[in-house]
């Protein structure tokens, strides 16, 4: 792929702010859907039809663009596993949006990339200086005061959204494991359609283990039929996040993950701002204070990664990178250059 020096660059880092920035604003719509959805269907019901959307588009392209991507996996177990991860730890952050405003949920999950440095540094030997850990440090400062757990609010429903970023934390280092024996195209597939399939029985454990009393309503296992307006609305969220995906996957394909990565955090402001609007949603004074230690951590680190000046066509780890909640990092962006699939024979082709 022919590059032009000087404006290349500029014009494709223009790009990827463009495309993260609008992948943002989609995953804040599709998680006010989502609450919105939350008081007339159920939690599973939401993720298994977003999953068979999702499943709808990716396994199609799958089949399409043929070679590098494969539908059949000898890793199909790793993503059992990382399906199951997502499956478990996204219906904990879901149940809780009746209970907390969206601007606490979102802050608490976004110590996700705390996490998942730190596992990084402990299990797959990864070096992080001492900036890195000050930097890791003051987010994990921010996630504390956020929590308040001393405060008269604090209950069990607080520890779900952290416990869905620990779950998606360990999904990455699997990812990281794994390393580049599939495609990311492959990995989204085999995680969206085995976390639908097994958010069923998930959600008939829950019901036979907890008492569903009226506030847990939205656990139960009985799914309504929706009318055509319903159907409308789950199309639409399925639609939504997929959409969203694809934005944000383009945004870390084109352009250097550290000048990408600061603006996954736009998610917590516009989240805060739509929860206000919509809801009259006013967090504690605590959750303003660590989502701003929180976003500072992450800017402070992208920093050092500029800093470390990373060679321009260094394949951007986009699975490790995108902490959205609700993303299971699927890089549709490869469909759009499928095109690229076919280079010249001269051309390596970019991981």
């Amino acid at each position: 792929m022919s590059t032009h020096p000087g404006a290349a660059p500029l014009s494709r880092s223009l790009q990827g702010i463009a495309c993260v920035m609008a992948g943002m604003v989609l995953f804040v719509g599709q998680d006010l859907l989502m609450k919105g959805m939350l008081a007339t269907y159920p939690v599973w019901m939401l993720i298994f039809v977003r999953s068979v959307v999702a499943l709808l588009t990716l396994l199609p392209l799958v089949l399409w663009l043929g070679a590098p991507h494969r539908v059949f996996t000898p890793l199909w177990p790793w993503y059992l596993l990382r399906a199951f991860l997502f499956g478990a730890g996204f219906a904990m952050f879901y149940s809780a949006f009746p209970f907390m405003g969206l601007a606490q949920i979102t802050t608490l999950f976004f110590a996700a990339p705390l996490m998942t440095a730190t596992l990084a540094a402990l299990f797959l030997k990864e070096k992080i200086g001492i900036h890195r850990i000050s930097a890791l440090l003051v987010g994990f400062a921010g996630v504390v005061i956020a929590m308040n757990p001393t405060g008269g609010d604090f209950g069990w429903v607080s520890i779900l959204p952290l416990i869905c970023a620990f779950t998606y934390a360990v999904s990455q280092i699997i990812v990281r494991k794994i390393g580049e024996r599939d495609t990311s195209l492959v990995i989204g597939l085999y995680t969206i359609s085995f976390s639908g399939l097994l958010i069923v029985p998930m959600g008939l454990l829950v019901t036979q283990v907890i008492t569903l009393t009226p506030d847990l309503h939205h656990l139960r296992m009985t799914w309504p039929v929706p009318d055509a307006r319903g159907i409308a609305m789950l199309a639409l969220l399925g639609t939504i996040g997929t959409v969203a995906y694809t934005l944000v996957s383009r945004a870390y394909q084109i352009a250097s993950a550290s000048v990408i990565a600061p603006f996954d955090y736009s998610y917590l402001p516009l989240a805060a701002i739509m929860g206000y609007l919509l809801w009259g949603e006013v967090p504690p004074l605590g959750t303003f204070v660590g989502m701003v230690l929180i976003v500072a951590s992450g800017m402070y680190t992208a920093y050092r990664e500029l800093r470390r000046e990373r060679a321009a066509d260094e394949a951007p780890p986009t699975a490790e990178t995108v902490f959205t909640p609700g993303a299971p990092a699927v890089v549709l962006a490869e469909a759009l250059d499928a095109e690229a699939a076919e280079p010249d024979p001269g051309e390596e082709r970019r991981a």
